[in-house]
């Protein structure tokens, strides 16, 4: 005779039966290429770090990491590809500090709560760059351009709502002067413009526009940083010049929430092993990145942070849509 599994013995065994395959699918993490998106266009800092930080993870992985680019929203784009994909460790965004703007602007509703941070890998200083061959030798001299009526100064980003966007609003509300802000699908694409003779200037970090003024085609006039940063030595920081203004970006690694914890910690585990990884540093260096690792919790606080701080100076400066 046939007795009836009692319906919680029953549960129980489901879930049981859940843990050990979740666990054995752990275990086998990577079994197959893991993908790394970049919420912008190529050729950018944040691009740039992705495909160092997957050529230093070779060594360290048994499956390739594949850097795709999903530009578009100011990055919300590729960071609702990531959320919206299936929480498996197989999809690993770039995350970056718009990240804690762009829901306070009503650009997207995700927010990094939405995120498991890996690691973060690098910080840097916005700045204000100009062609060399630009009338203006120091930021002094732009701003007052700028401060005179019926200017049209020409200040490239990244993106509405992006960290570069944000810190030549802040500038404005520094400085009194008035910019005719022209946004791009990423910071290589408004640094080519800025090549081009479409806009007067960009004011993303110096790593983006190093390669270019050490080709002399470009010159930083000054960087949003409490003191002057390795490569530019040379370039005061607007505090310097008596402007208080220090902005600039972060840029780390995070899975969608709700993927394993085992497979969290073979991320991270593999992504601490890659930053020490002599290709890592020496991208890094020519690019000027700055180097900034903080492990997965310490940067889920600089996130907390960051989003309380970003929610009040998006208010401030009336920057919702």
């Amino acid at each position: 005779m046939k007795f009836p599994i009692p319906a919680r013995r029953l549960a129980t065994a489901l879930l049981l039966l859940t843990g050990l395959c979740g666990s054995a699918f752990a275990q086998n993490y990577p079994s197959k290429p893991v993908e790394v998106m970049v919420a912008f266009q190529p050729g950018g800092g944040t691009d740039s770090l992705a495909r160092a930080y997957a050529e230093a993870a070779k060594k360290h992985s048994t499956q390739p990491l594949v850097v795709y680019n999903k530009p578009g929203a100011s990055g919300a784009i590729g960071l609702a590809d990531v959320v919206g994909a299936k929480p498996d460790g197989y999809k690993i965004a770039m995350l970056f500090v718009e990240v804690t703007i762009l829901p306070h602007m009503g650009i997207t509703k995700i927010t990094q709560d939405d995120f498991i941070p890996i690691a973060r890998l690098n910080a840097d200083p916005a700045a204000i760059t100009v062609k060399a061959d630009s009338p203006y030798n120091t930021i002094e001299e732009f701003l007052a351009a700028a401060r005179k009526p019926g200017s049209d100064i020409k200040v490239g980003n990244a993106g509405n709502g992006s960290i570069w966007h944000l810190a030549a609003a802040s500038l404005e509300e520094k400085s009194g002067a008035r910019f005719n802000h022209i946004p791009y699908q990423g910071a290589g694409p408004a640094v080519l413009a800025l090549l081009g003779g479409h806009v007067d200037a960009v004011g993303v970090s110096p790593a983006e526009v190093g390669v270019h003024v050490a080709a002399g085609k470009l010159k930083v006039l000054g960087v949003m940083a409490d003191q002057r940063i390795k490569g530019f030595e040379n370039v005061p920081t607007l505090k310097e010049r008596k402007i208080d203004l220090s902005i600039g970006t972060w840029r780390g690694l995070g899975v969608a929430k709700g993927t394993p914890p085992e497979v969290v910690e073979n991320i991270r585990a593999m992504t601490k092993k890659a930053v020490e990884e002599p290709i890592m540093r020496e991208v890094m260096d020519k690019l000027n990145l700055g180097y900034a690792y903080a492990d997965g919790p310490a940067f889920k606080t600089q996130m907390v942070r960051d989003n309380e701080t970003f929610k009040q100076l998006v208010t401030k400066l009336n920057f919702k849509n």
